[in-house]
């Protein structure tokens, strides 16, 4: 992307999200050229993650500028309150009226698909909740990253930094995305090699499944009525 003017990424975030699902992305995006990120929530007070890790918002809904990529993050218990959070969706939408690109790694899809934005385009989330998209309006698919015009959505958790770096060569070019992956030594090599259902043992998947139970559950539950909401 030529412009002279900052590109503008704002980073979505709310209580109870995953962390990484925006950090992630956020290591990536800090190393784009004449770039400007700002991180978006109701209010200036600190915004506490599931797993504790506390981010200070630079910007409320109200006085965000418009944003020319903004990105929405998952995380299970926040992202099903989100999903009926009416200042949260009412912000999406606005945003999402000029917003050059409209994004979300891991269940934030399933916020951006709560407030309408998904309807009618390919998306991915995490393999837990991928089912629930359909709910609301989208095409489910199974890959990490999803390119649907403009619609970018990355899959669970670490898949935020594929989609990131997917998005660097989208906005710039690969010469800059190959060089921020370089630069990140993003080399992966997991040591059990089971991170998709596809290539764990069903016993593990299924242990998986039930530990994360009854927030799938409740998640299923809102996906439905906000889908009903939305007439789908």
């Amino acid at each position: 992307m030529n412009t002279q003017k900052p590109l503008k990424i704002g980073l979505i975030i709310y209580p109870d999200m995953t962390q990484l699902d925006i950090t992630g992305p956020h290591q990536v995006f800090s190393f784009f050229p004449n770039t400007k990120i700002h991180w978006v929530w109701k209010t200036l007070e600190p915004v506490k993650s599931n797993g504790g890790l506390t981010i200070l918002p630079t910007n409320t809904f109200s006085d965000c500028p418009q944003l020319d990529l903004f990105c929405v993050p998952g995380g299970a218990l926040g992202q099903i309150k989100m999903m009926e959070d009416e200042d949260m969706l009412a912000f999406l939408r606005k945003q999402a009226e000029h917003a050059k690109y409209i994004t979300s790694v891991c269940t934030g899809a399933l916020i951006l698909g709560a407030a309408g934005l998904l309807r009618g385009y390919k998306a991915a989330t995490h393999w837990a909740f991928r089912e629930q998209l359909a709910l609301l309006g989208a095409t489910v698919s199974k890959e990490r990253v999803v390119i649907d015009r403009n619609r970018i959505t990355g899959g669970g958790v670490t898949a935020g930094i594929d989609f990131a770096l997917t998005i660097a060569g989208k906005l710039y070019d690969e010469k800059t995305a190959k060089s921020i992956e370089l630069l990140m030594e993003y080399n992966p090599s997991p040591p059990f090699g089971v991170g998709t259902p596809d290539t764990a043992e069903v016993d593990l998947v299924e242990y998986v499944k039930m530990f994360a139970g009854e927030l799938t559950a409740e998640s299923l539950k809102v996906s439905k009525q906000v889908g009903n909401n939305l007439g789908i």
